[in-house]
């Protein structure tokens, strides 16, 4: 019985020394430490940097773009700037300008061209739609289409014929360096004049060996200056009907009538210079859609004797959107000269006509005295031409009305020159339904 108490005395003193020997031994234990894991590596920005946005990633991991993607330096737009503007007119693809504006045709879309010079006469890159104003009839217009690539070019190239010897020598020498302006992609058609409009060549390639042929055989000697000798006999007038009654005769009159004082008066040449256009612009408007229609003036601008008017050709021209650029050679290019012909003072009639026509068209004109200048034009000019600008949008004037509308292209930087055509005639041929869209 004694026995049998000690044994139980002794199995209860080991199961409970068990749990506080184990709890001595966990105490006596060092404790495991736990490491934490490595940082993970944050995302580098790939590609390039965007001027404006940073590269430094924020919270979330994403690159923080500045306020609506501003150029540093450059204050925020206001809402009411922004609402100013309008919605951002449809900017197509690089290279696919000329397309987006020929496969768009609506009843009243206008497409205006133009070119932008500093103060110094360099043209201005870098421009973006929401740096343009477009008027119409002194109302803005809400821009449709913006796009700065190249057109097509369909080229009337009129040379004058009726310069002094001087001046066609300079013209003849230079004619070389005419096709060298020019891309393939370009057509041209050549038109001379001299006491009337002479067609050499219709539209044919720039590049073609028909235009080296052409401009070799448009070259002529030129008109020697006009000199009457009224002291021999043959400079002597007939008179009828002697008496209080008579008169000189027009018909033999050798110095083709005096003025009230008595001094001769030269009879003037015939230049035809607004019937030569006449006859190019009519020659450009049955070239196709999508291409920039051109004239180009070889001349010293002088205009006497053509059937046309002056404000016939302009309105032709303006309602077939046809530009007028030129390279004036002689005494018009002259700087004294040429800065009174340009500005063209009142009560006086006009020696040089080139620049209205520019201005009124949009086009623009060079004036060189030397040969190398008038092959550098050639280049200078074309480069313009390729460098333009062009904008679209619909009006809300009526278009088969007829009436002429005022345009004004403006450009919200300071010191630019802004050249662009003044006005547009809208006609019923530009009356088309809109192009049903490609099947998908």
């Amino acid at each position: 019985m004694v026995r049998n108490n000690v044994l139980a005395g002794a199995l209860a003193c080991m199961m409970l020394g068990q749990p506080a020997q184990s709890q001595a031994q966990q105490q006596s234990a060092p404790q495991q430490q736990t490491i934490p894991d490595a940082p993970r590596p944050q995302g580098v920005p790939v590609g390039p940097v965007t001027p404006g946005r940073g590269t430094t990633p924020d919270s979330n991991g994403d690159t923080p773009a500045s306020q609506d993607g501003a150029v540093p330096g450059k204050l925020p737009e206001t809402a009411a700037q922004k609402a100013d503007e309008g919605p951002e007119p449809e900017i197509p693809e690089q290279g696919q300008g000329a397309q987006a504006f020929t496969l768009q045709v609506q009843t009243n879309f206008v497409e205006v061209p133009f070119t932008v010079k500093d103060n110094k006469g360099r043209l201005v890159p870098g421009l973006t739609w929401r740096d343009i104003r477009v008027y119409e009839n002194n109302l803005r217009q809400q821009l449709s289409l913006f796009t700065v690539d190249p057109f097509p070019l369909s080229v009337a190239l009129v040379i004058d014929q009726s310069m002094t010897v001087d001046n066609m020598t300079k013209v003849n020498n230079s004619l070389s360096a005419v096709q060298g302006a020019f891309t393939p992609f370009d057509e041209v058609a050549v038109f001379t004049y001299n006491n009337g409009p002479k067609m050499e060549t219709a539209f044919t390639g720039a590049q073609s060996a028909r235009l080296t042929a052409v401009l070799e055989r448009s070259k002529r000697p030129g008109r020697e200056a006009l000199y009457y000798d009224t002291s021999g006999p043959l400079g002597q007038n007939i008179v009828n009907n002697g008496g209080a009654d008579s008169h000189t005769d027009p018909n033999t009159n050798a110095t083709h009538g005096t003025s009230i004082l008595g001094i001769q008066n030269v009879p003037r040449d015939v230049h035809t210079l607004n019937d030569a256009i006449l006859a190019a612009a009519t020659a450009l408007s049955k070239t196709a859609s999508g291409r920039r229609r051109i004239i180009y003036v070889i001349s010293d601008g002088r205009e006497y004797g053509s059937q046309a008017k002056f404000s016939q050709v302009v309105k032709y021209l303006n309602t077939n959107k046809i530009a007028v650029y030129g390279t004036l050679v002689g005494d018009s290019s002259l700087p004294v000269i040429g800065f009174l012909d340009k500005v063209h003072l009142p009560l006086q009639m006009r020696d040089n006509i080139l620049p209205a026509y520019a201005k009124q068209t949009g086009g623009e004109f060079d004036g060189e005295f030397r040969q190398k200048g008038i092959e550098n034009s050639f280049a200078k000019i074309a480069e313009e031409v390729r460098t333009q600008y062009t904008v679209g949008y619909y009006t809300h004037e009526p278009f088969i009305d007829g009436k002429y509308r005022t345009l004004e292209v403006k450009v919200l930087r300071p010191s630019l020159d802004v050249r662009a055509k003044l006005g547009y005639y809208p006609t019923a041929a530009d009356v088309k339904p809109a192009v049903a869209p490609e099947p998908k």
